[in-house]
């Protein structure tokens, strides 16, 4: 028989969890504290609970840890990327990024990704699985371990998409927030969607808070389509609405992700398309020097276009950004390892 996941339980479900053994319900804040403050990685350190309980939970559950498969540390600028495995051999990616403000994490969500965006390394190796919610958990609590720091900002835009896999997701979100966990606080936590436009509207109703990126990358359905095979589901019109929805059910600011590609979705003219699109939504737009990966002929536009890209924008009243590139000495972009690894165990 499968053993409990214990470390994807909220509290309220730990202690439904000890009705059923004839335990007190008080253990449940005790458990929690074991494995999301303290982080034990054995139900033996769990000393302040009495013996018998811990034989139980030695007996039907189990502690979610990840193995470290490969570390890279940007000699540029300290960035730290991981390729963790998992307990079936998957392997997944996270990326440490440090700033002035605090230590930012960007985090996976599923092995591999079934979206199928073009210009995107992650969708390039399949989809296999959700990743469970210790499992997303874990990619935090064992970086701050091995890197002995603390971690404030939380960022899912690694391998997978994150509304593919709600259910896990949300419970993470929700215990990564606890006060008796992590406590990191949700508005410091950011969601990377390519537009899955009814987890939008489900999400929007939570009201937890996040910051939503949404992955937009075209001004228009026909080049968006091209990209984004999302968009022959919901088109640009509904992701949108769905987008008005969530800041009106949160008051929080959309930020809205576009990668550049040479001759694609660069011109000035879809610039100020993707003005009009935006006009009297509240958003912010995040300009992305587009990743090569090696299976696309996708090319970066260059720099100076991009300012021109950004100065359009700000002259239509459309706040735009560009992102500061990090670990670029060690592919820091999400899906790069992990393909690479694929392909070396493959030979």
């Amino acid at each position: 028989m499968e053993k409990i996941d214990i470390k994807s339980l909220t509290i309220q479900e730990l202690e439904e969890i000890l009705i059923q053994w004839n335990q007190p319900k008080f253990r449940a804040k005790q458990i929690f504290d074991w494995l999301h403050k303290k982080r034990v990685l054995s139900f033996s350190e769990m000393t302040n609970l009495p013996e018998k309980l811990r034989e139980i939970l030695q007996s039907e559950c189990q502690i979610t840890v990840l193995n470290m498969q490969n570390k890279l540390v940007s000699k540029i600028d300290g960035t730290v990327k991981y390729l963790y495995q998992l307990s079936d051999k998957e392997c997944v990616e996270s990326v440490l990024m440090k700033y002035r403000h605090g230590n930012s994490i960007c985090i996976s969500t599923q092995v591999g990704c079934k979206m199928g965006c073009a210009f995107c390394a992650s969708t390039k190796a399949g989809f296999v699985r959700n990743l469970t919610t210790s499992e997303i958990l874990q990619q935090i609590y064992q970086t701050e371990q091995d890197l002995s720091l603390r971690i404030s900002h939380v960022v899912l835009m690694g391998i997978g998409e994150p509304l593919d896999n709600y259910h896990n997701v949300v419970t993470f979100l929700q215990l990564i927030h606890s006060p008796f966990g992590a406590n990191i606080s949700l508005r410091n936590i950011s969601l990377s969607t390519c537009g899955v436009v009814d987890k939008i509207n489900q999400l929007a109703e939570l009201k937890l808070g996040i910051t939503l990126s949404v992955s937009l990358h075209a001004s228009s359905d026909q080049v968006r389509s091209q990209l984004m095979p999302i968009n022959q589901k919901w088109n640009i019109e509904q992701l949108l609405k769905a987008c008005k929805y969530y800041t009106n059910m949160t008051g929080r600011r959309i930020s809205f992700e576009y990668a550049l590609i040479q001759g694609e979705n660069d011109s000035i003219k879809a610039a100020n398309q993707l003005a009009d699109l935006l006009k009297g939504q509240l958003c912010h737009v995040n300009l992305i020097p587009v990743n090569e990966v090696h299976e696309t002929t996708f090319q970066k536009t260059n720099r100076n276009h991009i300012y021109q890209f950004q100065k359009a924008l700000e002259q239509r009243g459309i706040n735009a950004t560009i992102r500061r590139t990090l670990g670029a000495d060690i592919n820091a972009a999400c899906g790069q390892l992990r393909r690479d690894s694929i392909y070396s165990n493959s030979k």
